[in-house]
């Protein structure tokens, strides 16, 4: 689809959003740098991703405070931590089917990038940069309550789970299975690196995660690890 013709297809996922949010913005949002860069520099969605990243940490961290006045601010920084990181963004973006609406190169079509956790997540926050530009803080608050609503009543529920390399590492201890090993790699050009991890328990390969970072692949492979062993969490 052309940029001309994106209108119309933007009009969709705002009223999928249900807010009046500028469709300019909106198109900018859903718009990869790879494809910007295929065609001369066109304006793309690193920036709004940079300004919803901090709207979403703000009403995420308001909503926890609110929530639980009498929990300290670490087990707080690791509540709000189960629900603003890559995972849990690109949950948000499958649920809106997001990944139809972006604008992505030709390299990134054809290796699924419309599928992939890292693309997902940044255009999810794209989004709500676009939303607090168009309608304000408050009403970007509470589309992000709205859409967050089930992470942040799962994240109470995680418990010792909020951290997933240090849970890790505890069961298998308990377990008596030595200590979980990574092996991770990367993939793609250095300032689009995609990381991809596993963690061996007693040999085994019992998870694995993929992230734009070390820490948040090797963190989704131990969720995964914690889960062959403990059985899913309820998030």
């Amino acid at each position: 689809m052309s940029q001309a013709d994106r209108k119309p297809h933007v009009a969709l996922l705002a009223q999928h959003l249900g807010v009046e949010v500028d469709l300019d913005l909106l198109d900018q949002a859903t718009t990869h740098r790879s494809w910007a860069y295929e065609h001369g520099g066109a304006a793309e969605n690193e920036r709004l991703e940079f300004l919803g990243d901090a709207v979403l940490g703000l009403a995420i961290t308001e909503r926890l405070y609110k929530l639980f006045p009498k929990v300290d601010e670490g087990h707080l920084a690791k509540l709000r931590a189960a629900v603003v990181n890559a995972r849990a963004c690109a949950e948000i973006a499958v649920s809106l089917d997001l990944g139809a609406y972006m604008l992505l190169g030709r390299g990134e079509e054809v290796t699924g990038g419309r599928a992939k956790t890292s693309i997902l997540a940044d255009a999810m926050e794209a989004v709500l940069g676009a939303v607090y530009l168009s309608c304000g803080l408050d009403v970007a608050k509470d589309l992000i309550l709205r859409l967050y609503a089930d992470l942040i009543a799962g994240a109470v529920d995680l418990g010792a789970g909020l951290d997933w390399k240090t849970s890790l590492q505890e069961a298998v201890a308990e377990a008596g299975l030595g200590t979980p090993q990574y092996a991770v790699s990367d993939s793609g050009p250095d300032h689009a690196k995609e990381f991809s991890a596993q963690v061996l328990i007693a040999g085994t390969v019992l998870g694995a995660g993929t992230g734009r970072s070390k820490k948040l692949a090797e963190q989704q492979a131990a969720e995964r690890a914690y889960g062959v062993l403990r059985g899913p969490h309820d998030a």
